[in-house]
């Protein structure tokens, strides 16, 4: 087997996160290929081989899946935001099921139960929360705004056609790409670190239908917004915009950054409901991006941690304080914590919006902000980011022994490991549920309980 060389297989497996595995028997070997699905016979190449293992790209599919469907979205396969929208919404759950569930089996050291994936309420048009880039369609092609190209780090996807926003972001991603097309000024080139526009961020509650539009930009070049926020209040929307804004980012890294934002219309947040409770959200703080899934995440959070009466608890990395404030009603007092200082300021106005006033909000690093707390919890929740808790973090963690923790987890992998500290140091794996968060792709997000060993 060498580099470059082209084979056929059929895929037996996808492990987590999509990775297709292919059994080659003549070559004793098997070939890692991603965005496949069980049963499609590819076309592959070979582009890595080490210490017997080997990585290919897929290059056609030469005979589709017995479970495959016709995809509902236009751009699947050129789009990389989506990868099972070829396989019935069943199937992806069975499929999700299958590998988390082999990952926890490996992970937890004794029996636990398993509650399965539970499904999103909205299987399309679901997301509140899209980063749309601005880029050419190919190398000096026109101006585009939409997603990457699956497999590019340059060239963009205009995604007029997206399934998984509604109607309202598809209007608004046009209308700011004609804009910025009429406007003649070039996209931010990401090697050449010159041009101007660079991100399209657009925000929607599902319940109070409250829209707000960030257009980000480099600070090279002028150019005045009136035409582009007067086009975006004349569109016919369902949704009601709330905040039309203007940010500067003038970074190098390839992401939405907040250098200074200023209000073109309206205000800079707007409000959405989950499970009886009103949240502001402003531009850059984390909220989860399917408002209805998360309702379910919610619940199964609060089912989990079971009694919280006259408890003290500590909810970290709590961005604007959703979980402390669904926790807070019949607690003692919840205490979060959270990097993001924004996110802070907007979880304290959020529990006084809500009339709670048995939560505290601290900003910063968990790692040294936890040695500052007032009070010893009874009770932790744990939401981190993707790479999970810094270790060091997670031993002062488990030094409260607390009687019970729940990690909710967007990344199994980063779970995974946790849980091998975690179980080290005394505490049991109890119920493991996944929520689907992210119907067509491979993403989604895991609840534990756990306990103290030895109570």
């Amino acid at each position: 087997m060498k580099k470059g060389k082209i084979y056929e297989g059929v895929i037996t497996a996808v492990d987590f996160p999509n990775k297709g595995r292919i059994e080659l028997a003549d070559e004793g070997i098997t070939v890692t290929v991603k965005n496949g699905v069980p049963g499609q016979r590819v076309k592959f190449s070979i582009n890595k081989l080490r210490q017997g293992k080997a990585e290919g790209k897929i290059l056609e599919v030469i005979e589709r899946s017995p479970e495959e469907v016709e995809p509902a979205c236009i751009h699947f396969g050129q789009c990389g935001g989506c990868t099972y929208q070829n396989l019935p919404y069943k199937k992806q759950i069975e499929l999700k099921e299958a590998q988390i569930k082999k990952m926890m089996d490996a992970a937890v050291k004794e029996p636990y139960i398993w509650d399965g994936v539970k499904e999103s309420p909205a299987k399309e048009a679901y997301r509140n929360k899209m980063e749309f880039s601005f880029g050419d369609e190919y190398k000096d092609g026109p101006l585009a705004l939409g997603m990457h190209k699956r497999g590019s780090f340059h060239d963009i996807v205009n995604v007029g056609g997206c399934r998984i926003v509604d109607g309202d972001f598809q209007k608004i991603l046009a209308c700011t790409l004609a804009f910025a097309t009429e406007s003649g000024l070039p996209y931010y080139h990401r090697m050449r670190h010159i041009g101007f526009f660079r991100h399209l961020l657009v925000r929607k509650a599902a319940k109070t239908g409250e829209i707000l539009i960030d257009l980000v930009t480099t600070s090279q070049m002028e150019c005045s917004f009136g035409a582009w926020t007067d086009a975006l209040l004349a569109l016919p929307l369902d949704g009601r915009i709330a905040g039309i804004l203007h940010t500067r980012n003038d970074g190098v890294a390839d992401i939405v950054k907040d250098e200074g934002t200023r209000v073109l219309y309206g205000q800079d947040c707007f409000y959405e409901e989950l499970l009886g409770l009103r949240f502001k959200i402003t531009p850059f703080s984390f909220f989860q991006t399917n408002s209805l899934g998360a309702e379910v995440l919610y619940e199964t959070v609060r089912e989990y941690i079971g009694d919280t009466k006259d408890k003290v608890i500590f909810d970290l990395y709590s961005g604007t304080g959703t979980i402390a404030q669904i926790l807070a009603p019949v607690a003692d007092r919840v205490v979060g914590v959270e990097i993001v200082e924004e996110a802070v300021e907007a979880a304290k106005e959020n529990a006084g919006l809500n009339g709670l006033d048995n939560c505290m909000f601290w900003a910063g690093d968990v790692l040294k902000v936890i040695d500052c707390l007032p009070q010893f919890p009874d009770l932790i929740v744990l939401d981190p980011p993707r790479d999970g808790v810094n270790p060091r973090a997670l031993e002062k963690i488990i030094g409260f022994g607390v009687e019970k923790m729940v990690y909710i987890a967007c990344k199994p992998t980063s779970l995974a490991r946790d849980l091998e500290m975690l179980q080290g140091r005394g505490y049991r794996v109890e119920r493991i549920a996944c929520v689907d968060l992210f119907p067509g792709t491979y993403h989604v997000e895991a609840v534990v309980l756990m306990s103290r060993a030895d109570r």
